[in-house]
């Protein structure tokens, strides 16, 4: 796979006006735009301005004004569309579900019973709880 730049990035053309987006949030750093492929009626996407393929790549003040973005954007569709709750989504790779390389942040206004629990409950140990913790932050 061609590793996205700002000249082959869907994310970037939208943030310079060469592709078409509907737009509902914009700052000095940050763009907000609906999604064409949405999960819920409402199902927003906000983005940094400046390139960055996934969190690691994404510059810690970029995922925090996309973080403050992802925030307002919430309260807007929270407030214009009456939903019951919000639900912020990223993904970091292909194994997570990435499928545009640009850090984003999905914003989906939730209404209730309107989509099932995604995720099976792994089900675990305390004692495998506690490898994991160990691996984390043990000395190797």
């Amino acid at each position: 796979m061609t590793e996205p730049t700002t000249e082959n990035c869907v994310f970037c053309a939208i943030v310079a006006g060469e592709a078409p987006s509907l737009r509902i949030h914009e700052d000095d750093d940050t763009l907000a735009f609906l999604d064409i492929n949405p999960i819920t009626v409402g199902h927003a996407l906000v983005v940094p301005k400046r390139h960055a393929v996934d969190l690691h790549d994404t510059p810690a003040a970029d995922v925090a004004a996309t973080a403050r973005s992802a925030k307002h954007v919430a309260g807007l569709l929270t407030d214009r569309l009456g939903s019951d709750g919000v639900n912020l989504l990223h993904a970091t790779g292909a194994a997570a579900w990435q499928t545009v390389f640009h850090f984003h942040i999905h914003v989906l206004p939730r209404v209730a019973g309107d989509l099932p629990f995604p995720f099976p409950l792994r089900g675990t140990t305390e004692q495998e709880v506690r490898a994991v913790f160990d691996r984390i932050v043990g000395d190797g």
